[in-house]
């Protein structure tokens, strides 16, 4: 079982979020994972770093820590190739410490190159050739590739890694699922959900199940809840809304009925560490074996020195 920390890009400027990931090395974790996106969730969050340029300096100023997008879009706002070479580059300078994690993206974010958003089934058929582009680049020398939705001419990524990143897909269904299965090399998940992976080794996956664990820590359940319903509430509007969804204004708008009652019962909120354990094993029940916590209470480094002292050991051995 692996335990990595959420790095949120959309809550903290980039400077915070390298200083958290080189706390995060010192407090045990396994592995880091940051977002990478464009826009934040919601306006009032106010940041929203370049994740490559985050992933180069973390993996600077830290040695054994493994590193991973969670997740990027390689179809619209990247080309695929684009991705190919900063995938590549991150692993040399990390000296093998990187996964590369892909989805079909969410409108918020890949709306802004004025190209038009795809229905899902044709973002699922994007991702596909996305991929095969990706590790066509990274088989070493030039190559062209002409398909449906994503073309390449004469292109090559001269610096590649001594082994190649792991790419792990992100699914909210279980077509993405089959997606992770047949094209990557791990899953991706945002809910302890048992069926994608089930989806995910039906259709012949045996890689690494990455799932996100929300939690929101503090000295007390209200501090907790509130912190949480300020930054995280929308976490709770569900996939189809967050692919949807233009611009972190309408995020405000969407989620302006997400009640601090309905923080309060989707997550565990407050000191009590046995409630945090039981929503990481939920995740480890489901079928996932690289649980990344995501902290959305008000206290970064009083969660940190959480993990460090109790949260990491006591999650490792309950699941």
């Amino acid at each position: 079982m692996q335990i990595g920390f959420k790095l949120m890009a959309e809550a903290f400027d980039p400077k915070e979020i390298v200083r958290q990931a080189v706390v995060a090395e010192q407090a045990g974790f396994d592995f880091v994972e940051v977002s990478d996106h464009f826009h934040p969730w919601l306006y009032s969050q106010q940041h929203s770093g370049f994740a490559w340029s985050m992933l180069a300096a973390i993996g600077a100023q830290t040695s054994t820590l493994q590193l991973a997008t969670g997740v990027t879009c390689p179809i619209i706002r990247y080309h695929p190739a684009i991705i190919a070479q900063a995938a590549a580059t991150t692993a040399v300078l990390s000296d093998g410490r990187f996964t590369l994690g892909l989805g079909s993206g969410e409108r918020l974010n890949e709306h802004i190159t004025g190209a038009p958003w795809p229905s899902a089934h044709v973002r699922h058929e994007m991702l596909r050739e996305a991929i095969e582009v990706i590790r066509l680049l990274w088989s070493g020398g030039y190559h062209s590739y002409e398909g449906k939705h994503i073309t390449l001419d004469d292109a090559r990524v001269f610096d590649l890694p001594d082994e190649l990143p792991e790419i792990v897909v992100a699914a909210g269904g279980t077509n993405a699922a089959e997606i992770a299965a047949k094209a990557g090399d791990g899953l991706f998940a945002t809910e302890p959900d048992g069926e994608l992976v089930s989806a995910y080794r039906g259709a012949g996956g045996s890689g690494a199940r990455f799932c996100e664990v929300p939690m929101a820590w503090a000295p007390d359940v209200d501090s907790a809840v509130k912190a949480a319903h300020s930054t995280f509430r929308f976490g709770l509007t569900g996939w189809k809304v967050q692919s949807e969804l233009p611009n972190p204004i309408n995020f405000e708008a969407a989620t302006s009925l997400v009640r601090e009652s309905d923080i309060a019962d989707a997550m565990s909120c407050g000191p009590d560490l046995d409630a945090h354990v039981a929503s990481a094993k939920e995740f480890a029940d489901a079928g996932f074996d690289h649980l990344t916590v995501l902290n959305a209470g008000p206290d970064v480094d009083g969660f940190l020195e959480l993990c460090k002292s109790e949260l990491i050991d006591t999650i490792r051995s309950s699941v």
